[in-house]
């Protein structure tokens, strides 16, 4: 199954699957020729970097979450405004002190190859680390695969989900079969979700990881409403959020509110989010960093200027949503480079949308027909994005997902749950159009706005 600790992680910017994985890869590594014994023979280490990790990791500092992971620093914890030291050090100096133990020859621009010529055998975000001993012998050899949304796969290794399936006790793999177990228990999706985290962890534990989550959710808004100036990379994107979010301010103390007011501070607040995600600041996957602000922003929408908003309504969006991820993430993909961006915003978008008709007090049936009707017009959106970097359009895009995932839940809440296509159907249909989806559309920046965009 998929938890609500699996799809929710907090991290860094600014993406989950070039960033955060590739990170956590390099960690693991790192931390394997420790455990082993190994580590005292190592002189150096070598990284390849195929598909999609190749073509936008520079612009996605997969360099630089490589060079952190060798060092022993893991996404959740490390300090986002220590890292351009730290990596700047290991550049300068040409040393990396290897799983923060032994310190090696490391030269980024030699030890770490984007290979844009070979592809990668089996998913487009490959990469695959080689230590070397002083006579030049290997000693460990590893390929990983980051599969989107934080989630780093060894491979060969063998999965644990079907043991964690055989503990849950309400599996499902479909929306159908979620349904089906309302129906049975009389228990709604946020309920059946959180029985299932109960079984593999204390209660305890799974609240205080809803409470983490939440905090730095709304933590990250705060944060970006309250910088500006240019994002680093080179395209001289100015921050937004903060002056909107004055202007809106000031316009309310004036009585100048239009009608249209309420989706300029779920926008905004989507934006912040996605500027701190793009400054490289602490973000959570939701269920990528790509669309890590759609989430925030229809959670802060309900906490914010929904009527009788509770902390029970937080948690149930939560679960709610981890359900219907889960559901993408088991069926198709939450990644940018197997799908298109269908796979990262529409995905966050369809979960933030049943998020918010389970918070409101919709029925299963409800919550799973707004689920539908938000991917429903997420379909065969491209990722492209322009300078490999996670701005334009990915930045705008998660304003306008949460703005759609509020309007599809609307709609859900007006109608009582019976609907003629079903999530299962549009689940099924969003991975097919990503398989037809030409490569040059899922975050290779060789096609679409990346390659239109004339930059003045």
């Amino acid at each position: 199954m998929i938890s609500v600790f699996d799809l929710f992680k907090i991290g860094i910017g600014p993406s989950s699957s070039h960033t955060v994985g590739p990170m956590k890869a390099a960690h693991a590594f790192a931390e394997g020729l420790a455990r082993s014994g190994a580590i005292g023979r190592i002189e150096t280490v070598g990284v390849t970097l195929y598909g999609s990790l190749a073509f936008t990791g520079r612009g996605h500092a997969t360099d630089k979450a490589v060079v952190l992971g060798l060092s022993g620093l893991q996404p959740e914890t490390v300090d986002p405004d220590a890292v351009d030291r730290l990596a700047a050090s290991v550049r300068e100096n040409r040393r990396l002190l290897l799983a923060g133990r032994r310190p090696i020859a490391f030269d980024p621009e030699r030890n770490i190859v984007f290979d844009v010529v070979n592809p990668p055998p089996r998913h487009p975000n490959t990469l695959r680390l080689v230590a070397w001993d002083a006579q030049g012998a290997p000693v460990a050899d590893e390929t990983w695969l980051s599969i989107g949304g934080g989630f780093v796969v060894r491979d060969g290794d063998a999965t644990v989900a079907a043991e964690e399936d055989g503990r849950a006790p309400y599996p499902f793999r479909s929306s159908a079969e979620l349904l089906a177990l309302g129906r049975k228990t009389g228990l709604s999706i946020a309920d059946l979700q959180g029985a299932n985290e109960a079984a593999l962890r204390p209660a305890e534990a799974v609240e205080g990881h809803v409470g983490k989550i939440l905090a730095a959710m709304f933590g990250c808004i705060e944060r970006g409403l309250a910088h500006s100036g240019p994002l680093p990379g080179g395209l001289s994107v100015e921050r937004r959020a903060q002056a909107i979010h004055a202007r809106l301010i000031e316009n309310a103390h004036r009585n100048a509110r239009p009608a249209h007011e309420i989706m300029d501070y779920v926008s905004v607040y989507a934006l912040a989010v996605n500027e701190e995600n793009a400054a490289g600041g602490r973000v959570v996957t939701a269920p990528t960093n790509g669309a890590a602000g759609v989430v925030p922003a229809v959670l802060r929408y309900y906490r914010d200027h929904c009527e009788g908003a509770t902390a029970k309504g937080l948690s149930d969006f939560l679960m709610t949503a981890t359900a219907v991820g889960g559901l993408f993430k088991l069926n198709a993909s939450i990644s940018g480079a197997e799908v298109g961006c269908q796979g990262e915003v529409g995905v966050a978008s369809s979960m933030a949308a049943a998020g918010l008709s389970a918070a409101l007090g919709g029925s299963n049936g409800q919550i799973e027909n707004a689920a539908e009707i938000a991917m429903e017009h997420h379909l065969g959106m491209t990722c492209d994005p322009v300078a490999g970097l996670v701005q334009i359009p990915c930045i705008e895009r998660n304003a306008f997902g949460a703005v759609k995932a509020i309007a599809a839940a609307s709609l859900a809440l007006h109608g009582d749950g019976r609907h003629r296509v079903s999530l299962d159907s549009v689940i099924a249909t969003m991975r097919q159009t990503g398989a037809d989806m030409q490569s040059k559309y899922k975050e290779t920046s060789l096609g679409g706005l990346a390659v239109n965009f004339v930059e003045c």
